[in-house]
């Protein structure tokens, strides 16, 4: 199988730009207020100037505005409004990433992952061509860019477009995997929280390579079957 997945860079904030080209050179920080007071909810999503000083997603909004308070950052609510926006241009980006392959899911407002087992023939050198094509399309289309990951699976797909952002595209073919997840920290596994790998590192856990070699039995004593076994 070949799978590709396609994770749009940081879209609300994303969006804004496209709307007012003057953000692209200050902090944008897209949030979902709360409305208990003047400052109260969370960080929905940020552009990347506004992540090299520390602004997450979920983050309290009073803290993400502590964090800027010594730069020019701009504010902007998700409101209906605005939430409006998004999902139309998501809807219109996944109906182009749909016609690229066989198979479609759309993971969420800014993901969707589809199979191009039959449009590439397995072949990755074709893979890479498809996914440069919907980069082309949507960059067309929207101004918008997004990273792909592409792998024989979903999971490592996801893994993979999370590797090089923004606007990054990773190939793992079936002799790289095991390569491709060892070198990574073991919160980029899919469904490590921080709870999760507090716990982990606990255990004396720090890599996804000592995970794969720890005993499975701790696992399931420590995080119950379901989720130990998972």
């Amino acid at each position: 199988m070949t799978i590709l997945h396609i994770d749009l860079d940081y879209f609300y904030a994303q969006i804004e730009e496209t709307k007012d080209p003057t953000l692209k050179s200050i902090p944008v920080v897209v949030c979902q207020f709360s409305g208990r007071t003047e400052d109260s909810g969370a960080v929905a999503t940020s552009n990347y100037i506004a992540r090299k000083y520390g602004i997450k997603s979920g983050m309290p909004i009073v803290t993400a505005k502590k964090l800027l308070t010594q730069h020019s950052a701009v504010f902007i609510d998700a409101d209906d409004s605005h939430h409006a926006l998004y999902k139309l241009i998501s809807d219109q980006i996944m109906s182009i990433i749909r016609n690229y392959g066989h198979a479609f899911e759309n993971v969420s407002i800014d993901e969707a992952c589809i199979d191009i087992t039959k449009q590439s023939e397995g072949n990755l050198d074709k893979a890479r061509e498809i996914a440069f094509a919907i980069k082309a399309d949507l960059l067309k289309e929207h101004n918008l860019t997004c990273s792909i990951g592409i792998s024989s699976n979903k999971l490592i797909s996801k893994m993979a477009a999370d590797h090089h952002k923004p606007d990054g595209l990773t190939v793992i073919d079936d002799d790289s995997v095991k390569d491709f997840l060892f070198s990574l920290e073991l919160k980029k596994l899919h469904d490590v929280g921080p709870k999760t790998l507090n716990t982990l590192n606990s255990l004396g856990i720090k890599t996804i390579k000592q995970l794969s070699n720890f005993d499975p039995s701790v696992l399931i004593e420590t995080f119950g079957i379901k989720f130990g076994n998972y």
